[in-house]
Order: structure tokens, then sequence, then C-alpha cells
């Protein structure tokens, strides 16, 4: 093991584990997570260079298209191949293991391919096309797997993999993302125990405090890489770390814990890009990019929200005040950024920058579109929004003004356009842009799996029928086929422009409250972008001077083609119509 290694795992490990042999341990863990042949002799020099303005993910199951016949990594395959090599380069498929409950995310088996998706095989060849992204669901395992089957038995090592509490405890600081009873109690061959629960009881939460965990999950970490895996999304990590008497989220060990996984990766032979997954208010989540020593990517939490309530209510004003306050993420750092995901739209993020009225307001009029919502357990025992649960698409279908059929008032016919708007808005934002598969496809909410599931969120996972979606994207009157076709040609001209790397200068720009507009400038300062996004149904005049089109270059709208002369007095944008204008069109 190098010496700078070796000195960096030790120094780690004092931090997380200072009971511990520190020198006996950082060398187990050098051994599970590195062959001899993977270390590199010196860390990966920080920078930008991992990812580039041509990177977009798609986010997707194994099984979001099925047939009856073929593997759905197989149909996965080919619809990736078909239709969208020329536009994204990686992909996120969730959880594609054997599970029991939360569609992938009570994991029975971290080392297996579900049966019924297909196998390793499957997911190595498309490793071979795509960059990889895979979850390491850290916080918690399937309460049917054999862990904790081994668990109840009282069988080594597993007899200590699980947190025990009692409930005399007092828990009440304990920040849950669910309603269910954070303790679950289980009869055992030491007699009842009463185990720790986050997120529901099928999802029992392992104990990193002992370091046998920590173990045994870098040793799946180097078999995700050993199967092509480039990309590691580090679920629920938050709250890995419980101390009773504390809130049990974001605790010191938590981050040195991200810490030591950023360390093996920044020596490992392959480029691997951690990523955390922590669905929290703007402050928190930016803390695990450490001091660019944790995450080399964060989602971007607050984007969902923000921009669904700016195409709901016709103003930008929150996403204009909240963008002119984030930081640019630091060197060898990037913002993983989505506004769908298999998830629902998380409140939690827009604590402080919506108001509770605004909020609600959201929430009602997706609720008439025909969402749902799912609560959270605050400490006096009542009862919170956490997300709403929908497709993008139908989120849509209107604005906080329309109450819905039998009102008087018709949809007004900008579904799409709005859908649209708002992938438009992430793709060209500072960072590495992420669309969710059903945003893609305009997918509507699925009503009867989420009735068949018993769980809201299944309203935003449905079940493509293979031959049916192919024949609705080859029809290009649908919804699905204009929704689809767009998004792709507006990835496709992103990828061309240097000024939409995802570490590329960005200034928010002041244009009223009906734009949200920000200023994109190259690495090498070659080309600008001035990105103009219309949240509103109305009309806007912009002055074009407002623009500050400097210079004697031609300016052109990457998405319509127009030339913009620095002689025009006002540039027109209907409604939710995007404009890039750029002084070196790719």
């Amino acid at each position: 093991m190098p010496s700078a290694l070796e000195a960096k795992l030790r120094a780690h490990v004092e931090r997380i584990y200072p009971h511990e042999d520190a020198a006996a341990l950082a060398e187990r863990i050098a051994a599970a997570f590195y062959e001899a042949s993977t270390v590199r002799r010196r860390s990966r020099i920080p920078g930008n260079t991992l990812w580039s303005q041509k990177d977009a993910f798609v986010i997707t199951y194994a099984d979001s298209m099925v047939d009856g016949e073929h593997v759905p990594l197989d149909l996965l395959n080919d619809f990736l191949l078909r239709r969208l090599s020329e536009t994204t380069t990686g992909v996120h498929i969730l959880p594609f293991f054997p599970w029991t409950s939360d569609d992938g995310f009570a994991i029975t088996d971290y080392r297996a391919v579900d049966s019924r998706f297909g196998d390793w095989h499957h997911i190595t060849r498309i490793a071979g096309e795509f960059k990889l992204m895979a979850d390491l669901v850290l916080n918690h395992v399937s309460s049917q797997g054999q862990w904790f089957s081994e668990y109840r038995q009282g069988k080594a090592p597993y007899d200590k993999f699980f947190i025990e509490a009692s409930p005399e405890d007092d828990l009440s600081a304990v920040v849950r993302p669910r309603t269910s009873p954070l303790l679950r109690e289980v009869e055992t061959a030491n007699g009842k125990r009463h185990v720790w629960c986050t997120f529901s009881h099928d999802q029992v939460d392992l104990n990193f405090a002992n370091p046998e965990v920590l173990i045994e999950f870098l040793r799946i970490m180097r078999s995700y890489i050993d199967h092509g895996v480039r990309v590691i999304r580090l679920d629920a990590v938050a709250f890995i770390w419980k101390e009773i008497g504390t809130n049990c989220i974001h605790l010191p060990e938590t981050h040195e814990i991200v810490r030591l996984m950023r360390t093996l990766c920044d020596f490992a032979t392959e480029p691997v890009i951690l990523i955390t997954e922590t669905n929290v208010p703007n402050a928190e989540n930016l803390s695990y990019f450490g001091n660019r020593n944790e995450a080399h990517a964060i989602y971007n939490f607050p984007l969902p929200p923000l921009v669904v309530h700016a195409m709901l209510a016709g103003t930008a004003r929150h996403l204009n005040t909240w963008q002119m306050a984030m930081p640019p993420a630091q060197l060898g750092c990037a913002y993983f950024n989505f506004v769908a995901s298999h998830d629902g739209i998380g409140l939690r993020p827009a604590e402080g920058l919506l108001s509770e009225e605004e909020i609600t307001q959201t929430i009602e009029a997706i609720e008439r579109f025909g969402g749902r919502v799912s609560y959270r357990r605050m400490a006096d025992g009542s009862e919170k929004p956490y997300e709403i649960n929908t497709t993008l698409f139908d989120a849509f279908k209107g604005t906080i003004d329309w109450q819905g059929p039998g009102d008087g008032l018709e949809e007004d016919g900008y579904q799409v356009d709005r859908l649209v708007t708002s992938q438009t808005i992430m793709l060209a934002l500072e960072g590495i842009p992420a669309l969710y598969i059903h945003a893609m496809l305009g997918t509507p909410n699925d009503h009867e799996r989420m009735v068949k599931t018993g769980h809201r969120r299944s309203i935003n996972r449905h079940q493509w029928d293979y031959p049916s979606l192919n024949e609705v994207l080859g029809d290009p009157s649908t919804p699905q086929a204009k929704a689809f076709d767009r998004i792709c040609k507006t990835i496709a001209v992103r990828a061309r422009q240097p000024a939409f790397h995802p570490n590329a200068t960005q200034f928010t720009l002041q244009l009223g409250d009906r734009i949200f507009g920000f200023w994109r400038q190259s690495l090498d300062r070659d080309q600008s972008i001035f990105a103009l996004h219309n949240v509103s149904a109305e009309t806007v005049e912009l002055p074009v001077m407002s623009l500050n089109l400097i210079g004697h270059d031609e300016w052109h709208d990457l998405l319509s083609g127009q030339t913009i002369s620095r002689n025009e007095k006002t540039l027109t944008l209907g409604p939710y119509q995007c404009a890039w204008i750029t002084n070196r069109a790719r």
C-alpha cells in the first residue's frame, strides 16, 4: 500500500473508530477495496476532468420496460442503444438486486442481479456502452435477507450488524423521513430485541459503529467496480451513523466515512465518481462536498421543488433568489442536477426557499392533477408533507390557478411545453444533468400501479409495455413523442457547447420574475451563452440591451436557430419558450 494512502486511511480510522488499532484496520480496509494491481501510487489529482458538457444521465429502473418475453435489462439495453446512444452518456439503473420492498431499496443480496431483470452479463454489457451508475444502499437491508436472518439466530458476524435500542431510550430528536415507528420488536435467539428502522420495518438499519459493516460494504463497492460500475450513489448516506440523544443525521462519523470512501476512489486505477443522496435542506446538502474531499457530486435537491413551483406559479422569483446564493461547485466537484426522479418531489429542500403557503399551493394544485403526498413524522408526533408523488408530466397539467375539470376552466395546452422547459432549465444549469426516464417519456400518473402496490411512490414508477412504447414514440402526434423528441434534441445541442461544461462559469441574470436566466462562460472563456427560460404562460419581451451582447460577434439562439442582432430592441419569448443565445454556435 502506498505510504500516502496508508497515512490517509489511518487518519480516517482514528476519527471513526478511535478505540480500534488504526494501522491494522487501515490494512484491512485497503485489502477489502483493492487488489494490488488496482492501487494508484499517487492519488488522482483533483480537477474537473471526470465529466464534460457531453455528459447526461438517464435514470431508470431495470424493468421500466417489459414485454413478457425478453428479460427487462435486454429491453433497456435496446432502448438505450436505439434511442439514447447519441444523446446520453450515462445511465443510473436503480437497484437491480434481489429485494423485498420499496421497489429495490430493501436488498436481500448485494452481490446478485435479480433474476427477474437479467444477470451480471446484462449489467456489464450496458456498462460497456454507458457510464453505469449503481446504488450502494448503505443505511439498511431487507428484514427478509440472509444478514438479518443470521442476526436473529445470533450467528456471527451478523449478530453485531444491526442497531438495537430500547423503547425507553430518548429518541425524540431523531430525524425521520417516514411516519412508521422507529423501532421494531423482533424475536431473536437472545430474546426479544428492538431494532432501528429509519425507513420501514422491512428496512433494518445497519450498525456502522461496527467496522465489520464498513469493510463488508467496501468489498461490495469493489465488486460493483469490477462489474463496470463507474458512478456509485450513496443512498440515504446521511442516516448511517446513530448516537442516541442526537438527531442521528449528518453526524461527524458519517462525513468521515464518506471521506474514507473518497480517498479509496482517488487512489483507484478506475475513474470512480461518488455521489451522495441527501434529501435535506440546501445547507445540509452542500456539506457533503466537504473540503473537496467528500462527494465528487451531490444531488441538487432544491431544484425540483423550485422548478415545479416556478412552472405552476408562473414566477422565477425564488429560482433567481436561490441561484444567486448558490456557490459554484469546488474544483473536482459538481452538482448532479435533476427535476424528476423515481421518488417524489422532495419538500424538505424547499424549506426556507418557499413559504409554507407556496408549498401548500403547489401541493393542492398537483393533488388536483391526480398526484399524492407522503408525510414524515416530526419530533412532537405531528406529520408534515415530505414529498409530492406524481409524474412530472402530470404535475404540469395546469397551473396553480387552474382548479381542474368541472370548474369552467380547460387545460391550457401547455403541458408538454412546461415539461420540456423544466428539463431545458436543468440542462443549462451548472452541473451534470440527470433525466428520469418517465420525465423524458412524458409518462402519465400510474394510479393503477399505486393502488396495486399500496405505495404512493408507485404512481411515478410505471412499467411501459415495450412494443406499445415504441408505437407511441413512433407517432409524432402523441405528447410522449413530442416531449421525448424535443428533450433529446436539446440534450444534443447542449453536448456541443463548451459553455455548458458542468463547471463552466455561471452568473444569474435579473430579467424579471417570469424569466429564469443565467449566463454561462466556457472554461477557456471563448464561448458565452445567455440561457433564458420563460416559466409563465405569458409572452415576455426583453430589451436586447439587457443581455449586454458585447463585442462584434454574431449571436445565435441555439434552440431556434434565430440570429440575434445587437441592433434589435427586443427579444420576444412566448409562453414557456427557452432561448440559449451564444456568440459561438457549435
